[in-house]
Protein backbone atom coordinates (compact mmCIF):
# COMPACT_ATOMS: atom_id res chain seq x y z
CA UNK A 1 0.00 0.00 0.00
CA UNK A 2 1.23 3.38 -0.94
CA UNK A 3 1.32 6.46 1.22
CA UNK A 4 0.63 9.88 -0.32
CA UNK A 5 3.85 11.83 -0.41
CA UNK A 6 4.41 14.73 2.05
CA UNK A 7 2.87 18.02 1.39
CA UNK A 8 5.99 20.68 1.36
CA UNK A 9 4.94 23.99 3.42
CA UNK A 10 6.58 25.39 -0.31
CA UNK A 11 3.52 23.28 -2.00
CA UNK A 12 0.96 25.27 0.53
CA UNK A 13 1.74 28.59 0.05
CA UNK A 14 0.39 30.75 -2.58
CA UNK A 15 2.31 33.57 -4.41
CA UNK A 16 0.96 36.94 -4.56
CA UNK A 17 0.64 36.67 -7.79
CA UNK A 18 -2.21 33.61 -8.03
CA UNK A 19 -4.24 34.71 -5.52
CA UNK A 20 -7.61 36.11 -6.86
CA UNK A 21 -7.94 39.65 -5.83
CA UNK A 22 -11.57 40.27 -4.77
CA UNK A 23 -12.44 44.31 -5.05
CA UNK A 24 -15.61 45.88 -4.56
CA UNK A 25 -15.55 49.53 -6.11
CA UNK A 26 -18.13 51.94 -4.56
CA UNK A 27 -19.86 54.74 -6.50
CA UNK A 28 -22.19 57.55 -6.54
CA UNK A 29 -24.31 56.86 -9.63
CA UNK A 30 -23.28 57.63 -13.12
CA UNK A 31 -21.39 60.87 -11.94
CA UNK A 32 -18.17 62.04 -14.08
CA UNK A 33 -15.75 60.66 -10.64
CA UNK A 34 -17.27 57.61 -10.57
CA UNK A 35 -16.58 56.84 -14.90
CA UNK A 36 -13.47 57.31 -14.35
CA UNK A 37 -13.27 55.78 -11.41
CA UNK A 38 -14.43 52.45 -13.41
CA UNK A 39 -12.43 53.66 -16.15
CA UNK A 40 -9.11 53.59 -13.97
CA UNK A 41 -9.38 50.41 -11.91
CA UNK A 42 -10.61 48.56 -15.12
CA UNK A 43 -6.94 49.41 -16.99
CA UNK A 44 -5.20 48.41 -14.06
CA UNK A 45 -7.01 45.74 -13.67
CA UNK A 46 -6.64 44.72 -16.86
CA UNK A 47 -3.19 45.34 -17.36
CA UNK A 48 -1.82 43.94 -13.73
CA UNK A 49 -4.64 41.00 -12.33
CA UNK A 50 -5.76 39.56 -15.83
CA UNK A 51 -8.20 37.06 -15.39
CA UNK A 52 -7.23 37.18 -11.50
CA UNK A 53 -9.56 39.26 -10.06
CA UNK A 54 -13.62 39.67 -9.50
CA UNK A 55 -14.72 43.33 -9.44
CA UNK A 56 -18.11 44.30 -8.01
CA UNK A 57 -19.58 47.62 -8.57
CA UNK A 58 -22.08 49.00 -6.23
CA UNK A 59 -23.85 52.31 -6.64
CA UNK A 60 -24.10 53.21 -3.27
CA UNK A 61 -27.50 55.17 -4.19
CA UNK A 62 -29.28 51.85 -5.44
CA UNK A 63 -28.14 50.05 -2.63
CA UNK A 64 -27.25 52.07 0.42
CA UNK A 65 -27.07 49.23 3.16
CA UNK A 66 -24.27 47.54 1.15
CA UNK A 67 -22.30 50.96 1.88
CA UNK A 68 -23.51 51.62 5.20
CA UNK A 69 -22.42 47.76 6.50
CA UNK A 70 -18.81 48.31 4.79
CA UNK A 71 -18.74 52.07 6.13
CA UNK A 72 -18.09 53.65 3.13
CA UNK A 73 -17.98 57.46 4.13
CA UNK A 74 -16.77 58.94 0.72
CA UNK A 75 -17.21 57.66 -3.05
CA UNK A 76 -15.90 56.37 -4.92
CA UNK A 77 -13.98 53.83 -2.70
CA UNK A 78 -12.07 50.65 -3.95
CA UNK A 79 -12.50 48.12 -1.31
CA UNK A 80 -9.59 45.13 -2.11
CA UNK A 81 -11.23 42.18 0.48
CA UNK A 82 -9.20 39.56 -1.19
CA UNK A 83 -5.99 38.64 -0.48
CA UNK A 84 -5.46 39.45 2.97
CA UNK A 85 -5.23 42.30 3.96
CA UNK A 86 -8.12 44.57 3.44
CA UNK A 87 -7.87 47.98 1.79
CA UNK A 88 -9.63 51.06 0.74
CA UNK A 89 -8.74 53.39 -1.43
CA UNK A 90 -10.60 56.70 -1.82
CA UNK A 91 -11.03 58.56 -5.18
CA UNK A 92 -11.03 57.97 -8.91
CA UNK A 93 -8.36 56.06 -8.84
CA UNK A 94 -6.72 58.11 -11.15
CA UNK A 95 -2.96 57.61 -9.26
CA UNK A 96 -2.00 54.33 -10.42
CA UNK A 97 0.93 54.04 -8.18
CA UNK A 98 -1.43 54.79 -5.19
CA UNK A 99 -3.52 51.88 -6.57
CA UNK A 100 -0.95 49.81 -7.51
CA UNK A 101 0.57 50.05 -3.19
CA UNK A 102 -3.15 49.99 -2.08
CA UNK A 103 -3.94 46.81 -3.67
CA UNK A 104 -0.24 45.22 -3.31
CA UNK A 105 0.85 44.93 -6.73
CA UNK A 106 4.03 47.36 -5.70
CA UNK A 107 6.25 47.82 -2.81
CA UNK A 108 7.26 51.23 -1.75
CA UNK A 109 10.65 52.30 -2.73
Amino acid sequence: MKTPAATKLSDLKLDAKNDRYVLRLYVTGATSRSRQAILNLNAICSEYLKGQYDLQVIDIHQKPTLAKDEQIVAAPTLVKRLPAPMRRIIGDLSDKESVLLGLDLKRKS
